[in-house]
């Protein structure tokens, strides 16, 4: 009875063993499927998409996968629909031999951002096997002194269908003599025993053949059969018994060889030879129990022989005889059971299942890098794995699952201070002593554009000479951007502004690729001399980053004017008294540069055409004054023609001539000559002069109102022009494009500023020089031919000036 109790209590334990583990991976796993063994490739398993809450629509876009612990892969994903279908045949039996429950547990992982869930595959078994016997035919000898009651074990048949698919009951053909008795542990039948009903009579029958069934209790029921045949001897009449039919004991699984596990303990009642008793293993003890322990034959102990391994068998069943020495021999029967307890013998072993890589640098903290699966095949503590990071880093190791862990983004990245990463994740377990694994992980680290463009100063400054060539190059723009790839590609612009109604991209332009800047005009000093440029140095990131230079622009003059007489100061004729003192002043010429500085330093000479050096003249170097140098004589000409040279300081050197005409007269006839010229000029505007100077005045005022309509007109053309300037300028994309725009602009503004084949006079204002009191500031009149095409910006503001000059000219008539 204590007996029975005992062996009750350890089948409940178990039972309450399995359970458990069934309950726990129920409620670590998301999802749970159940799905019958031997299903074909396409069988519908769930809707694991909509069970995870997960968009189908997204589900392709975001590479949804499994990952299976198993090297095949039983299952697939249809990504159109979310239905996890089967994709090879499985076999239960052979995918989870000895096992009641058969769970293929599947990662599902979803990236962008990634996501991880738990789903378990449970493979439902079927009954696809028959019950088996190890041999047709079982030969027994029993002697016929052998009490009605007796036991003899069979061995039962194999089928490795589980729960009711497997061995239910077994069936004996019709038999006076015996019968058959099984009993079931864990709804298992794990023994199987012919009952002797009544004692034997080897003289009535020697050999008793029996038929032995096995059924299992599936539908429909399949059945094995084995032929049992029974010798009846007549021989010793006890046989050896152990103190008990069951025993359990445990052994760990790192004993060295030579380790007792147990030592068995059989008696008979007979005495002498008959009595002694000897130690065998059954022939149903299975290859794998013999050879992993040994049974001394004498003694009865059991030790280890073998290496053990709780993570291959956790359980070893052993039939042990004990065969007395008799004549005939009797056989005593007992079973061991033993345990193999687990050591930490295992380290943990790490899986990569997905890495994202390379990481943005602005990453965000907590941002999935990889996810790592971790399993130890040790059990309890010595199973349990923690992972973490053995060196600082901005990366952590966080727990997700039962046996999977995230790699996140812990900590600030920045790819100009590191672009790779080399992260040791190492995982350990639990164990006494503890064992662990290390796996490196290269991080490489993506670039972010988190860096405008850096010029090397922000402004700049620079100097050209006038008269450049047009489209010559005068500055490159450098910037530089520590990002890489796209976020580095820097293209340069030119920021729109408007110089005296003029763009700025009619004067210059900017290569978008090299930065190099490029006059598109040819400069003149006495038109423009300063211009200040704002270049754009913009990345090509997605959110474009951008940096400004200021570049001032002076324009260098050149010596490219000569010295011009005013009309006033050249080709006159002065009249010298000939009793003028030494120092007289005869008359001053005055002649203006349009170049500046150095370049616009006149100085004033005669020029000795006979080489005599005699003349009575001298003029001041620099007012240009002629005064007499000498008082005249008797030998002087009466007519001295001077020639004026103006030259200026530049280089090279320019000059200009003019030629004066001095006539020498007695003091009454320069009086007199005077006086009639004075008269005669009187006269003769009293009279007829007066009708002229009306009609100068009335087509003076005709023509004044023709230009000032003609210049209002122009201007309002050239502001359209400019208004359609600036909105191609807006549609170019690049300032290439600006350049042939550029020119192709300031062509239609010198073709259209003058019509062909029609000249126009341009009055320009005097130097600013202040005159002396002898001289007459007069406009000089400019003729041009429309051959010489001239820009807008040049003629408009000369053309006002002529018109402002003009109106006053003829107010005052």
């Amino acid at each position: 009875m204590l007996n029975q109790r005992q062996d009750y209590q350890a089948r409940r334990t178990l039972v309450h063993f399995f359970l458990l583990q069934i309950s726990w991976d129920v409620v670590l796993s998301q999802l749970h499927y159940i799905i019958p063994e031997e299903s074909k490739h396409g069988t519908f398993v769930g809707r694991i998409a909509q069970d995870l809450g997960l968009d189908i629509g997204e589900i392709n876009s975001r590479m949804l996968h499994i990952v299976s612990r198993d090297e095949k892969e039983y299952f697939q994903v249809n990504l159109q629909n979310g239905i996890l279908f089967v994709k090879e045949t499985i076999d239960r039996e052979v995918l989870c031999p000895d096992t009641p429950f058969c769970i293929i547990p599947l990662q599902v992982i979803v990236d962008k951002p990634v996501q991880m869930y738990r789903v378990d595959v449970e493979i439902e078994d079927i009954n696809d096997n028959s019950p088996v016997f190890s041999s047709s035919v079982t030969n027994l000898v029993i002697s016929e002194v052998k009490p009605a009651g007796s036991r003899f074990p069979l061995k039962i048949a194999s089928d490795p269908d589980l729960g009711t698919n497997s061995i239910t009951n077994y069936e004996l053909s019709a038999s006076d003599y015996f019968a058959l008795d099984f009993q079931k542990y864990i709804n298992e039948i794990k023994s199987l025993e012919l009952v002797l009903k009544k004692n034997l009579d080897r003289e009535k029958q020697s050999v008793h053949n029996l038929s032995l069934t096995a059924y299992d209790g599936g539908k429909p029921r399949l059945s094995g059969t084995t032929r049992i045949v029974v010798t009846v001897e007549d021989f010793n009449d006890n046989a050896p018994v152990f103190d008990q039919p069951f025993y359990q004991c445990s052994v760990n699984e790192n004993a060295v060889e030579g380790t007792l596990v147990f030592k068995l303990n059989a008696t008979d009642l007979d005495v002498g030879k008959n009595g002694e008793i000897i130690y065998y293993f059954s022939h149903m003890v299975s290859g794998e129990a013999k050879e992993a322990f040994m049974l001394d034959k004498y003694t009865g102990e059991i030790r280890v022989k073998g290496k053990l391994d709780f993570e291959t068998k956790k359980i070893y069943e052993i039939q042990v005889e004990a065969i007395d020495n008799g004549d005939v021999q009797y056989v005593g029967h007992c079973k061991v059971l033993v345990a193999v307890v687990d050591v930490n013998d295992n380290p943990p072993e790490m899986t990569v299942t997905s890495l994202s890589v390379p990481v943005p640098e602005n990453s965000p903290q907590g941002t999935t890098v990889a996810i790592i699966s971790v399993h130890d095949r040790d059990s309890g503590s010595n199973g349990k794995v923690h992972c973490y990071i053995s060196e600082p880093s901005p990366f952590k190791v966080n727990p997700a699952f039962k046996s999977d862990f995230s790699l996140t983004v812990n900590g600030p990245l920045d790819r100009e201070v590191k672009d790779e990463y080399e992260v040791i994740i190492t995982a350990r377990d639990e164990g006494s002593p503890s064992l662990s694994t290390s796996k490196t992980l290269k991080i490489d680290i993506s670039d972010a554009n988190d860096n405008a463009p850096r010029f090397a100063q922000s402004i700049d400054t620079i100097f050209i000479k006038e008269n450049n060539p047009p489209g010559s190059h005068i500055y490159t723009a450098s910037a530089s951007d520590p990002d890489i790839g796209q976020n580095s590609f820097i293209t340069y612009s030119i920021r729109e502004r408007i110089i005296d109604g003029i763009p700025i991209s009619s004067y210059i332009s900017i290569n978008p690729e090299n930065g190099k800047v490029f006059a598109l005009v040819s400069f003149d000093h006495e038109q423009i001399s300063y211009l200040q440029c704002h270049i754009k140095a913009t990345d090509a990131g997605l959110q474009a980053l951008s940096s400004n230079l200021t570049l001032n622009i002076f324009i260098e003059d050149i010596n490219d004017n000569a010295p011009t007489f005013t009309p006033l100061h050249s080709e006159i004729t002065i009249k010298a008294s000939k009793s003028a003192e030494p120092g007289h002043l005869i008359t001053k010429v005055k002649a203006v540069d349009l170049d500046s500085g150095y370049n616009a330093w006149t100085v004033y000479k005669l020029k000795d055409l006979g080489g005599s050096g005699k003349s009575p003249f001298t003029i001041a170097h620099q007012t240009g004054e002629i005064t007499l140098k000498r008082s005249f004589t008797d030998s002087d000409n009466d007519e001295y023609r001077l020639h004026v040279v103006a030259q200026d300081h530049g280089e090279p050197v320019m000059t200009s001539e003019t030629q004066i005409v001095i006539s020498v007269v007695e003091s009454g006839e320069e009086l007199k000559f005077d006086n009639q010229e004075t008269k005669g000029n009187g006269d003769e505007f009293s009279d007829a002069n007066v009708y002229l100077v009306v009609a100068i005045c009335v087509i003076s005022s005709i023509f004044l109102i023709t230009l000032i309509v003609f210049t209002v007109l122009r201007w309002q053309k050239y502001r359209d022009e400019v208004n359609e300037l600036k909105e191609n300028y807006r549609i170019c994309s690049n300032t290439g494009g600006s350049w042939m725009y550029s020119q192709h602009t300031q062509y239609n503004i010198s073709s259209n500023s003058f019509r062909p084949k029609s000249d126009l006079i341009v009055f320009t204002p005097n130097n600013s020089q202040t005159p002396s009191n002898e001289e007459q500031v007069n406009p000089q009149a400019v003729l041009l031919n429309s051959s010489y095409k001239f820009p807008s910006s040049v003629l408009d503001p000369f053309l006002s000036i002529g018109i402002q000059e003009l109106y006053h000219d003829y107010a005052t008539c």
